[in-house]
Order: structure tokens, then sequence, then C-alpha cells
């Protein structure tokens, strides 16, 4: 995977660069961005878009009428990069990479907060209120329930893992006594 990642990174900062001198804003290229990455990463798209009898340009075409939304001429031109140098398919890792871009322009993450229980809009005003300070960032959170914790929370912001879930707690005393 770090391969795909390195092959998206260029193609992400080219687009974030475009995007952010654009008229139409960050956020708008954003949705463009996510909504051309979903449709790339459709199986029968994926498919279609690797069939040896179809050319550049009926590629384009075919991909370009997936997308509801209406496509820029910056758009476009995207796409067609993408076609002709063979990463139309990368795109999802792009917009992987463009909105990890976006978010450090705008001083913000994604919180991946795992729950074992489900949370009220109280206690996740809490934890990320309390995450902020710690990371010094406006964090955005994505809440998800994860039963196998048993209790607690798993907080991903970046690279960086705050685990204070029963079963990470169990697995450091299995750990400690097993030393």
């Amino acid at each position: 995977m770090a391969e795909l990642s390195t092959i998206a990174r260029p193609y992400a900062e080219a687009l974030f660069a475009t995007a952010r001198d654009d008229q139409a804003g960050l956020a708008s290229w954003s949705s463009l961005v996510a909504e051309l990455a979903q449709v790339a990463s459709l199986g029968d798209v994926r498919e279609a878009l690797t069939d040896p009898r179809l050319n550049a340009a009926q590629r384009i075409e075919l991909f370009a009428g997936l997308i509801k939304t209406p496509l820029s001429a910056a758009a476009r031109n995207f796409i067609e990069l993408l076609v002709s140098n063979n990463r139309i398919l990368v795109l999802p890792q792009i917009a992987e990479q463009f909105e990890i871009l976006k978010n450090r322009h705008e001083g913000t993450a994604l919180a991946q907060i795992s729950s074992a229980y489900a949370l009220s809009d109280e206690q996740v005003q809490k934890l990320v209120s309390g995450l902020e300070k710690k990371f010094g960032l406006k964090l955005k959170p994505a809440v998800t329930i994860d039963t196998s914790l048993i209790g607690g929370v798993r907080v991903t912001v970046g690279d960086q893992v705050l685990d204070t879930s029963v079963q990470a707690q169990l697995a450091r005393m299995r750990d400690t006594l097993a030393a």
C-alpha cells in the first residue's frame, strides 16, 4: 500500500495547489474528489477502465459520464491526466492524500474514535474537546462502534493512536506477565 500512496502523493499535491487557487474553493473540490474516488473504487468501474478494448478518450468519457457533479475544465483535465498516465484507479488514495493536505491547510485533523459502546453527542464533544487541547488542532470526529474493545475508546489522529480500551489494557497486562 505504501507504493500506492507514493504514486498518489504528487497528484494530490498538484490537485490541492489547483484547488487552493480556484475560486470554487477547497470544500467544493474536496467533495468532487471524494465523488471521483468513490466512483473509481467501484468494481464494475475498475473493470471497465482496465478494459484493453477502450482507448483513452473512451475511458475519459466513460468515467466523466459516471460523475453526477458537473465537471469544470480543471476537473476534466485532471481526469484526462490520470487516464493518460494509467493512474485513474489510484483515485481513492489521491482523495485520501488530498484530504490530509486540506486538513493540514485548515489546521484540522480527522479523529477516528472507536468505542465499545455508542457515545452520546455530549460525550463525543467532551472527548473531542480534550483531544483538541492535547493535539493543538481542531478535530473532526468520526465515531464507530467496535465491541471487541470491551470498554473504553481508541482514538486515531493521523499516525498517533491513543488506546484506553479494556482490550489494550488486557494486552499490556498479558505482556507484563509474560515478560
